[in-house]
């Protein structure tokens, strides 16, 4: 419960911390400290595909996620998986642009491709179980928080790219939540070691607040995850 504790309020000051670099920094300074015989911590990154739910016309969008995450062992082979997504986005591209009431824009604009980026923190708690110290799957809770949105309106015009970034974050619910899941293997069949794996996130919340529209997401997120701070004691535990 105390180790639960601690690693709450490590995650919310990492969380305020003023930019992922800055949290990223922090966490390779106090890795060694923060892993123990309980806990393994590290950084996670990789690519997020993501999805808009209930909006038909869009296509998927790549992005890149990158955090830190604990392993807090429970039993044997259980654990519950946390942490932070401190670089994480989520939205959608290929939709039809809209009209912002400026004559010049909405002509230059009216045949273009839209994109919505959502910035988010996102914090899973999911439990988490291997077998034979390498395979391993896991599934529960995923709550985020909203930063930023835009949309991104782009076009070619006389053979020129052209790219106009609209402020939304109005339009779009400060939190968000759903389901994260998904499957992983570890590079070594020990306690603590780098793994790979790929996790799927259903959101559950409408994000929009725009009447009479429903607004999901969703992504398929790749990534690696890279213990710190472990040096000889990898090998020990």
């Amino acid at each position: 419960m105390k180790n639960a504790l601690k690693i709450s309020l490590l995650s919310l000051f990492l969380l305020l911390s003023f930019t992922p670099k800055a949290q990223v920094l922090i966490s390779l300074l106090f890795g060694e400290k923060l892993n123990t015989p309980k806990i393994e911590f590290g950084m996670i990154g990789g690519l997020n595909r993501s999805f808009l739910n209930d909006i038909s016309n869009s296509e998927g969008k790549n992005y890149f996620n990158l955090g830190f995450y604990f392993h807090i062992n429970m039993k044997n082979n259980s654990f519950i998986s946390t942490g932070v997504l401190v670089k994480s986005n989520v939205g959608a591209t290929g939709m039809p642009v809209y009209a912002i009431g400026n004559a010049e824009f909405d002509t230059i604009y009216k045949d273009g491709t839209l994109t919505k980026k959502i910035s988010c923190f996102y914090v899973p708690v999911m439990f988490h179980q291997r077998f034979n110290n390498r395979w391993y799957i896991e599934l529960g809770p995923q709550a985020g928080l909203r930063t930023q949105a835009l949309d991104i309106f782009e076009t070619t015009l006389d053979g020129d790219d052209l790219a106009y970034k609209r402020d939304v974050k109005d339009e779009y619910t400060r939190l968000d939540f759903g389901i994260n899941g998904g499957v992983g293997y570890k590079t070594k069949r020990i306690l603590k070691s780098m793994a790979v794996g790929v996790n799927y996130y259903y959101g559950l919340v409408n994000v929009s607040k725009t009447p009479d529209v429903t607004m999901k997401n969703s992504s398929l997120n790749f990534y690696l995850k890279l213990p710190i701070g472990l040096g000889a004691k990898t090998e020990n535990n």
